[in-house]
């Protein structure tokens, strides 16, 4: 007996609106019953991962926790954003780590390497080289797709360790700081390098957050309302299409990968400027990954996102309270939110095919065999 998937003649547009609120309560089930073998309670684990990091909506006390459920967002929402263009377009960005990491490393050069300088035009130049850091980075598994082939998936992934190795050894060594006491990390920013907070005086959210809903607008204007995100879909959807259209797929590959890259050296250099000040071993703890599963619970709609990005923000948080109310471990807390992929893809490849067992003789099995031999 063997499983096939046969496409459906057209997608259900109930089931398509639905899709993320049954992986979202699958997930939910799923976890409840992988805290139980865990020997927590699941009740009380759910209440820690969704309900705890949002009392700040009924009380006052708590509202810093809605600013750190925004410091976990925006990045989320900048990198998936960008992917989600990547994905309409199919190619396959699975580096954006990499390039989150390379943005804050680029980004971090002028308050590290000259730490006197200061003035209003530094803050504007590091997100600037974020940006451009993030997407050279992308262009180049772009580049050896369009010029030899190579398949983005793999060359994307594997340019994440080299990154993550950059950044260790930058900050072990070259830009270690003299004054650290031998702890592997840079100086810490000036003023004028940090990014701001957008109320100081209720908490510590920065302008990451700004920029993550400002490129949601844009990135849903341009695919929505501009012939560039026509292209984006009709090359996605059916390339043998778009070449008749006039379209060039390579340039595609250049768009899609700088675009991604460039949102995700954004949210980098956001990240190392607002929320942690100095660059260190480890500065994303997934982000790049995660930004992959807020993309597909968004629906690849770029203000889907926003809110993708704000629930798996608050599994971030819920996570960390989990951790440390209920010792569940970090390996947990990444297989929850590995589950809510699974869960996601699977209701949407069920949206699209149908499951039809067929079962085969074993005098048919054995046919082909026979024919050959």
């Amino acid at each position: 007996m063997r499983v096939e998937l046969i496409k459906r003649p057209q997608r259900s547009a109930l089931f398509s609106v639905l899709s993320p609120f049954i992986a979202l309560g699958l997930t939910l089930v799923a976890g409840a019953v992988m805290f139980s073998l865990l020997g927590k309670n699941p009740i009380e684990a759910l209440y820690y991962y969704f309900v705890a990091p949002l009392s700040g909506l009924w009380n006052p006390d708590d509202f810093w926790q809605l600013h750190e459920l925004a410091i976990k967002a925006a990045p989320l929402i900048l990198i998936a954003v960008g992917l989600s263009i990547c994905y309409l377009s199919n190619n396959w960005n699975i580096g954006a780590e990499g390039q989150f990491i390379v943005g804050g490393i680029v980004g971090s050069i002028l308050p590290v390497v000259f730490p006197t300088f200061e003035s209003w035009i530094v803050l504007p130049l590091m997100l600037l080289m974020g940006i451009v850091g993030g997407a050279a980075y992308a262009a180049i598994p772009a580049f050896l797709k369009t010029r030899f082939n190579t398949n983005e998936i793999l060359t994307s992934l594997m340019l994440v360790y080299v990154a993550q190795l950059l950044l260790d050894w930058i900050v072990r060594g070259p830009w270690r700081d003299p004054k650290g006491f031998n702890f592997p990390q840079t100086v810490q920013f000036n003023d004028s390098a940090v990014l701001p907070e957008i109320f100081p005086a209720s908490g510590r959210a920065n302008w990451g957050f700004v920029f993550a809903l400002v490129a949601a607008l844009v990135m849903w204007f341009l695919v929505s309302k501009t012939l560039k995100g026509f292209e984006v879909k009709v090359l996605g959807q059916s390339p043998r299409a778009g070449r008749f259209a006039g379209f060039s797929s390579s340039r595609m590959v250049f768009f899609g990968f700088l675009v991604s890259g460039g949102l995700a050296g954004l949210a980098g250099i956001s990240e190392v400027s607002g929320a942690i000040g100095q660059l260190q071993p480890t500065i994303s703890p997934g982000y790049g990954f995660t930004a992959i599963i807020v993309a597909f619970l968004g629906r690849l709609n770029p203000l889907g996102i926003v809110a993708a990005g704000l629930v798996l923000g608050l599994s971030y948080l819920g996570g960390e309270a989990a951790q440390v109310s209920i010792g569940l471990s970090d390996k947990a807390v990444r297989a929850f939110q590995g589950m809510l992929l699974f869960f996601v893809l699977a209701c949407d490849t069920l949206i699209l095919y149908r499951i039809r067992l067929v079962r085969t003789s074993p005098a048919k099995a054995l046919e082909p065999a026979h024919g050959n031999a």
